[in-house]
C-alpha cells in the first residue's frame, strides 16, 4: 500500500475509554466527508492507550466497510499490535507482517 497518494487521518495520541466516543465520532465524519476507496489511519501519535482503541479502530473498520470502502492503518504502536493480537482482530485490521512478526 503506497500512503503517501492516499487520504491520511492521525488517530489522537490519546485514545481511552473516556475519549473513545468522541474519537470515534470525529474520525466518523472525517471518513464521511471523503469519497476515496480507501482512508489511511496514522497511529504514529498514539500512546496513551486502552482496549477501547480497539474497539474504536474495529467500529471505524467496519463504517468503511459498510460504505463500500476500505481502512489502512500504518505506523502501529507495538502495544497497540500486540492488544489487538491478544483480541484475535488482527487479520481484521490487517496488521503488517513486518509489524505483525
Amino acid at each position: 500500500m503506497n500512503e503517501q497518494l492516499l487520504p491520511l487521518l492521525a488517530l489522537p495520541s490519546r485514545l481511552t475509554i473516556e475519549r473513545a466516543s468522541s474519537v470515534l465520532t470525529e474520525l466518523q465524519s472525517a471518513l464521511s466527508a471523503t469519497e476515496d476507496a480507501m482512508v489511511v489511519l496514522d497511529a504514529a501519535a498514539l500512546h496513551d492507550f486502552d482496549t477501547s482503541a480497539v474497539a474504536v479502530l474495529l467500529e471505524l473498520r467496519r463504517h468503511q466497510l459498510l460504505r463500500g470502502r476500505e481502512l489502512g492503518i500504518v505506523n502501529w504502536p507495538e502495544r497497540l499490535t500486540s492488544l489487538v493480537r491478544l483480541y484475535g482482530v488482527d487479520t481484521l485490521l490487517d496488521i503488517p507482517s513486518a509489524t505483525a512478526a
